[in-house]
């Protein structure tokens, strides 16, 4: 289930930062299971990647809008 911008906009900067560490600890998790074959579904791979980038994104939109 990949997140909408609008979702991770309403967001606090410390719900991002949990969500950024979340999200990287299911890709480790991911890529893990698809080097031991073990991974149902490869495209959540991708899904995740987007996710943590889309939540990046609006990390450093908040940071520019801070200034």
């Amino acid at each position: 289930m990949m997140m909408k911008a609008t979702e991770v906009r309403k967001m606090s900067a410390a719900e991002l930062d949990a969500k950024l560490l979340d999200l990287k600890k299911d890709l480790f998790q991911l890529r893990l299971q698809h080097a031991t074959n073990q991974l149902d579904n490869p495209i959540r791979i991708a899904e995740v990647k987007k996710d943590i980038a889309r939540v990046k994104t609006i990390i450093r939109e908040q940071q520019l809008a801070g200034r």
